[in-house]
């Protein structure tokens, strides 16, 4: 081996092994201590079920107490200022949502927070689609057939959501655009009183990412008509897209992340993201997530600070296209 190659090579393992020890001694700072995870919607819902196996498995890693605490109201605005009001020191943490760092800056008029101002961006954890769910007595099996009855019954029909400003509240109102009709908005404090009220009768729709209504779809309980990602998912393959129902080039989805307040100290954050990357590309966490219809994505760093920009845009440019504002 020529001098400089082997110098080149013992150079690298030699970083590579400061890198792990400065890491290894990060890590070490979070150990003993109690750390809240702020779900800013109720328990069960799609953010929780991202947000419990992720603290479980993250305590573990680092040794700490994961504490999963759940702040529901003003879609999930409450929740998230409460963290944008807490200290840098990487012992409270969001569970961070489209619609809590990307919506929610354009649907509301007097949001009390930036979301990018007023963040430490952490790591992506998961992507999902919203889905369209129907109770099964209801005379709609496809898009089509919704469609159908919302025009005969203009007005008359309402579809729930996990509350204003979620993803399945503006993909409902972005659908009603593209497809013409007018169904009205019923919001919620989280998807599960939503569903329970879709499975009782009281609405007769939903728009919700799909790991909140999967178990209901299996087991008989709703009728999946249609998701709006580009592909279909891996858990309903016989259920077709929004654009394979007529709506070409429809899609949203939903994503999920870590969030720390403003200031947190690069260390405390280089170290939670790492860790959690870890946890995202392990299969103890696919095995877990994956079946519930979500796709576990990691990103951190400026690529994560990139994807919220981007984000951002989108979602504001779709809030101002249909119409959508909450005082």
């Amino acid at each position: 081996m020529r001098r400089r190659e082997f110098l080149r090579i013992a150079s690298a393992a030699a970083s590579g092994g400061v890198l792990a020890g400065i890491r290894s001694t990060h890590a070490q700072s979070l150990a003993g201590k109690q750390i809240r995870l702020i779900v800013p919607f109720p328990a069960g819902g799609p953010t929780d079920i991202v947000a419990r196996p992720l603290a479980q498995m993250l305590g573990d890693a680092l040794k700490a107490t994961f504490v999963i605490d759940n702040r529901a109201g003003a879609g999930g605005s409450i929740g998230t200022e409460a963290v944008a009001r807490s200290a840098p020191d990487g012992q409270t943490l969001l569970m961070g949502t489209v619609g809590t760092q990307a919506i929610n800056s354009a649907l509301y008029r007097n949001l009390p927070y930036d979301p990018v101002r007023d963040f430490t961006p952490v790591a992506l954890v998961v992507l999902a689609p919203v889905a369209v769910v129907v109770h099964p007595a209801q005379p709609m099996n496809s898009l089509a057939d919704l469609v159908a009855l919302a025009r005969q019954k203009p007005g008359q029909l309402n579809y729930g959501s996990a509350g204003a400003g979620t993803p399945g509240h503006l993909t409902g109102e972005m659908f009603k655009r593209a497809a013409g009709i007018d169904i009205q908005h019923v919001p919620y404090k989280g998807s599960a009183p939503a569903i329970i009220d879709l499975i009782g009768g009281q609405i007769q729709i939903m728009f919700d990412p799909l790991q909140s209504v999967l178990s209901n779809v299996q087991a008989g309980k709703l009728r999946a008509l249609a998701i709006s990602s580009k592909t279909r998912s891996l858990v309903l393959p016989g259920v077709p897209t929004i654009a394979e129902s007529g709506y070409d080039g429809f899609e949203t989805t939903a994503w999920w992340g870590v969030f720390g307040p403003h200031g947190m100290s690069e260390t405390t954050t280089t170290t939670l993201a790492g860790e959690i990357e870890r946890i995202v590309h392990s299969e103890a966490f696919r095995t877990k997530l994956e079946p519930l219809g979500v796709i576990p994505t990691a990103l951190v760093g400026d690529a994560l600070s990139s994807f919220q920009q981007g984000e951002v845009a989108k979602w504001g440019k779709a809030v101002h296209d249909a119409g959508v504002r909450i005082d």
